[in-house]
């Protein structure tokens, strides 16, 4: 004859959550409680009616008796800043004397940002690391211009119409210009 189960003092509160459950993992969990409970399933047969293992019913069966509380909703989720090199904060104060510089006229250089984002942290790191931080704080590659933002726009039409394009003007005489040879 199997032994009683014990966490009847938990089983009020198991049926709560039961009802509240959102994913199948909590379900399983909450069923893993409630079901030798209410219905006097074995261990075995209780791993069967939810389709787990039966150490992996008794590991959360005793975590729930002895926590009061599911497991689950308190488990962080995917994704975050878990392997970060610094805080958002003090990546906002280790770029701010960059972007004051491109502000002020100049460029970003990912390369100076890599070395100084290197001496800070006293390791090396990746050069993606540095273009990572870049693009969290809303920074972004652009192309270039065109022309040049300080060209004399004028004086390059001036030279244009002026200058003699073709050498020898072999071209005005439509013929082709070239090494015969």
């Amino acid at each position: 004859m199997a032994r009683k189960p014990r966490g009847a003092e938990v089983l009020d509160q198991a049926k709560e959550a039961l009802a509240k459950a959102k994913t199948a993992d909590e379900l399983r969990e909450l069923q893993a409680v409630v079901l030798p409970l209410e219905m006097n399933l074995t261990l075995e047969q209780t791993a069967t009616a939810i389709g787990r293992s039966v150490r992996w019913t008794s590991k959360v069966r005793n975590e729930f008796i002895r926590a009061g509380e599911s497991l689950y909703p308190a488990k962080p989720g995917k994704g975050g800043r878990r392997r970060q090199n610094l805080s958002p904060e003090a990546e906002k104060e280790f770029l701010e004397p960059f972007f004051q510089k491109a502000k002020q006229g100049g460029i970003l250089v990912v390369s100076e940002i890599h070395q100084a984002l290197q001496e800070k942290l006293g390791r090396k790191v990746a050069l993606s690391s540095a273009y990572n931080l870049l693009h969290r704080h809303g920074w972004r590659k652009l192309a270039p211009d065109k022309r040049n933002v300080a060209a004399d726009v004028q004086a390059q039409e001036d030279w244009k119409k002026n200058s003699d394009t073709t050498s020898s003007g072999s071209r005005k005489a439509g013929k082709k210009s070239g090494r015969s040879g």
